[in-house]
């Protein structure tokens, strides 16, 4: 039998506690039926054990695996990790931190994620992934992206709408086949380079609603939640780079690939000498 569903799509966290609790509040107002959650949970904000904690309590019906998903495991691996660039100290540092208070469980459960799903509701094939089916990352699918680039979420006809995160913007559009391309945004640092358009302490997710027939609505939604709540708990928690979450909450500027800024900071703080004691060690 068919029955109404409303399915809180959440994606991007980066460990963005005081988001995620506000956004899953909110979504009880909703009386949401599912949760999916489209990678990237942690990494950048000091949450770890306690967002997989608050994501295992939902029951999420869909989880795929993001990119910095997959940087984490890089660095507990101690792979894939160049000492020379500042961007890849910069991951290090924060895998090492979080990695102190991740579980095995934690570990494992990344490790099984799948980069894509495909679900059945209501009669609707929905493919569901961080990025590109086979790909969770790149800039193929940002908002300027190429008609061919999105015509590429759909693996075939059969699929009747893709949903993708990544890019932390909110978005609505369609491929060449007139197919349904959903993005929720990102619950832990949405982007925008227009400043009326954006404004610190939101949270974005959305609730994609499928009635019986198969008809969808999807309402986009932006949470407020307390910034200098989070930036107090990742001080106390004595995450690295807190310069640089400070900047990314309040102002959405990212300097993730600003390696000139990141060199400099890696520097003042001996981040390089300690990954590679990381490294190093056996």
């Amino acid at each position: 039998m068919l029955t109404h569903k409303k399915i809180a799509l959440l994606s991007d966290i980066h460990g963005n506690m005081t988001a995620l609790k506000a956004v899953i509040n909110d979504s009880r107002t909703e009386d949401v039926t599912d949760y999916w959650v489209l990678g990237d949970v942690i990494m950048q904000g000091y949450g770890a054990s306690d967002v997989f904690d608050k994501l295992y309590s939902l029951n999420p019906a869909v989880w795929v695996r993001g990119n910095w998903d997959d940087l984490l495991l890089s660095v507990m691996k101690k792979e894939d990790i160049d000492i020379n660039d500042p961007t890849d100290v910069y991951i290090a540092k924060l895998g090492m931190t979080l990695l102190a208070d991740l579980t095995d469980k934690n570990i494992q459960d990344l490790k099984n994620l799948p980069l894509n799903q495909i679900k059945n509701v209501n009669g609707l094939n929905i493919s569901i992934g961080h990025h590109l089916p086979n790909k969770n990352y790149g800039r193929e699918l940002a908002t300027v992206g190429q008609q061919e680039a999105f015509d590429k979420l759909f693996q075939s006809e059969e699929i009747d709408v893709a949903i993708y995160g990544h890019i932390h913007h909110q978005l609505m559009r369609y491929s060449s086949s007139d197919q349904l391309i959903i993005n929720p945004g990102s619950v832990g640092y949405p982007f925008s380079s227009r400043s009326k358009l954006r404004r610190e302490g939101r949270a974005q997710y959305a609730v994609l609603e499928i009635d019986t027939e198969g008809m969808i609505q999807v309402h986009f939604k932006q949470i407020k939640y307390d910034v200098q709540d989070e930036l107090n708990y990742s001080k106390n928690s004595q995450l690295p780079y807190q310069a640089l979450y400070e900047e990314q909450l309040i102002h959405g500027i990212s300097r993730t690939h600003d390696k000139t800024f990141l060199e400099k900071v890696n520097d003042a703080y001996h981040y390089t000498e300690e990954v590679k004691k990381y490294l190093n060690k056996h």
